[in-house]
């Protein structure tokens, strides 16, 4: 029978205790950010676009598709135009869309909360949910798309590129693809209604 030797024993416990100091001595930062990696996308906790706590198992059951939305985007009408008609479609089959406002391209999402609203749900007669104005990149990227970009990077680095890039994540929170931002929600369809059928 194979048996490790005292030098092995102590040079395994010293391992050890180097290992569990390290972990222990994290910068606070790093500590947080391991301690906030959420297991699943339903896990995680947003604020919609008044303010309030929306948690996403919510939405279990679901099929989601979630975009970071802009009111002065050269996409903003296409996608908003094309979101509509695919929600309009399928909501009543367990289709949702999550819209999260986001200012980090070319500023292009610079309004309050109350006139993305504007915007989104008066001009655009957007149904589906609005969120918070969030950061999608950076150190201050809300935890969502840190998840989402952690399931599903894209092509050179997993950065989200502008506007309107849309994950689609399945029934039970699992992310399912990424499209790019010029990807047309209506091409998306598709790949909906396959998700949609899966019970």
């Amino acid at each position: 029978m194979y048996s490790l030797s005292s030098s092995s024993c102590s040079l395994f416990f010293l391992g050890f205790a180097l290992l569990l100091f390290f972990v222990k001595n994290l910068p606070s930062s790093l500590q947080n950010y391991v301690q906030q990696t959420p297991e699943s996308l339903l896990d995680i906790t947003v604020k919609d676009i008044n303010d309030a706590d929306v948690r996403l198992s919510t939405y279990s059951g679901k099929v989601l598709l979630i975009v970071n939305v802009a009111s002065k985007c050269a996409l903003t009408h296409q996608n908003y135009i094309e979101m509509n008609i695919l929600y309009e479609k399928h909501r009543d089959k367990g289709f949702e869309i999550l819209a999260f406002p986001c200012n980090q391209f070319l500023s292009q999402e610079p309004g309050s909360n109350e006139e993305i609203q504007e915007v989104a749900c008066t001009k655009f007669k957007a149904e589906f949910p609005i969120f918070d104005k969030i950061e999608v990149n950076g150190r201050n990227a809300a935890p969502l798309y840190k998840f989402l970009k952690s399931n599903k990077g894209g092509f050179f680095g997993n950065g989200i590129k502008w506007n309107f890039t849309k994950f689609l994540v399945d029934k039970q929170g699992k992310v399912v693809r990424r499209y790019a931002p010029t990807t047309s929600p209506m091409k998306i369809e598709e790949d909906i209604q396959k998700l949609l059928s899966v019970s």
